[in-house]
């Protein structure tokens, strides 16, 4: 289960960053989802390498392809999988660095879990093998439309000392890719750019937070004690490579405040849906999803492949210097927001199904 995500929608990621390919086997969607091929191809656009100066120039055009699990362009019900062929992998300059430990990069310790490691861009702990969880979240974000009208937008909010004001309650992916940042806030996106552009000339790289909301969650997802949605959301946002924390709702921000503050109050709106006048919370109470927009961040380390010499060790203990040339972002934000947009409709299209699971035995009447 190393690779597997998720209870009732189960993720299996399989394949290597400079492998011929890589993809995913989707099983428990349910029947009936007519599935938008061009949206899935879109999302993993917004993820590809190459699409802008601010990400690696590695070509590759990341096209999608149904093998099962989808007849006459809906889902049967049966699994689903999916691979993109690797086409612009180019292993020749990582060979150098095959007994070599990288600074900050997995080299190490996969070597020591499993005693080897395919030394060819990182493997399977590459930053590629998310695409295949793109792929898996555009299916599971149509669902989450179709069925519930949940709509989920990731952004950038902050590079390095650069943070965007960002509406949650209004932004769109319209206003997110409307830059190359992916920061919908134009007052600070040109500068995000400029930042970027020169850590890229300093041969450095940058860090960050991709801001997340989940509009038209219903009420009562999420599984006490220990499947709380934004346990679960944590745990999710985590396993992406370069991921380093996470906040839900107002935070560590929320540690500052005093409790008359970030309580929420209850009261109805002019449908008489029951709602809070503020959302400290991020739209989750005691794990479970309260019917208000579900908020988080998720910061994101520098990247680790830096063209700069540095000190480092080989495989036989010995010190040595290092210098990484190849194909890298100087920083990953744009790239990871339809990362994080697609592990959030993982985690919530999970809960979906378990609490549409939970309701059918409870409206069930007893004997």
């Amino acid at each position: 289960m190393l690779s597997t995500f998720g209870h009732l929608f189960r993720v299996t990621t399989w394949g290597e960053s400079h492998g011929p390919a890589l993809g995913c086997t989707i099983d428990g969607c349910p029947p009936g989802l007519k599935l938008d091929m061009e949206d899935v191809q879109h999302q993993l656009s917004r993820r590809r390498p190459g699409q802008s100066k601010l990400v690696t120039p590695r070509k590759e055009p990341d096209k999608i392809e149904i093998l099962s699990g989808v007849f006459e362009g809906v889902t049967t019900g049966t699994p689903i999988q999916m691979v993109i062929w690797n086409k612009d992998a180019d292993s020749r300059k990582y060979r150098q660095w095959k007994d070599t430990w990288r600074p900050s990069h997995a080299d190490y310790t996969y070597e020591a879990k499993y005693g080897r490691r395919d030394w060819r861009g990182g493997g399977r702990a590459s930053a590629r093998e998310t695409a295949a969880r793109v792929a898996a979240g555009a299916v599971a974000q149509q669902w989450l439309q179709a069925r519930y009208g949940v709509e989920i937008v990731a952004w950038v909010e902050r590079v390095e000392r650069l943070v965007a004001e960002v509406d949650g309650d209004s932004v769109d992916r319209q206003s997110v890719d409307a830059h190359p940042t992916r920061c919908p806030d134009p007052a600070v996106a040109g500068d995000m750019a400029e930042l970027i552009q020169t850590a890229r000339i300093d041969r450095d790289s940058l860090g960050g937070v991709v801001g997340c909301v989940a509009r038209g969650v219903p009420a009562g997802w999420g599984e006490p004690v220990f499947g709380k949605a934004e346990a679960l959301l944590a745990y999710g946002m985590m396993s992406l490579p370069a991921a380093k924390g996470f906040e839900s709702g107002a935070g560590f921000n929320g540690a500052t405040m005093r409790g008359s503050h970030h309580n929420d109050p209850f009261a109805t709106d002019d449908q008489g849906r029951v709602v809070t006048t503020t959302n400290h919370a991020g739209g989750i109470l005691g794990g479970i999803s309260s019917g208000m927009p579900i908020t988080m961040r998720v910061a994101f380390k520098p990247v680790a492949t830096i063209a700069r010499p540095q000190k480092t060790v080989n495989r036989q203990g010995q010190d040595v210097d290092i210098l990484m040339k190849g194909r890298h972002d100087p920083c990953v934000l744009p790239r990871a927001v339809p990362l994080v947009e697609a592990m959030a409709a993982l985690v919530l299209m999970d809960l979906a199904l378990m609490q549409e699971a939970r309701a059918s035995f409870r409206d069930t009447p007893s004997s």
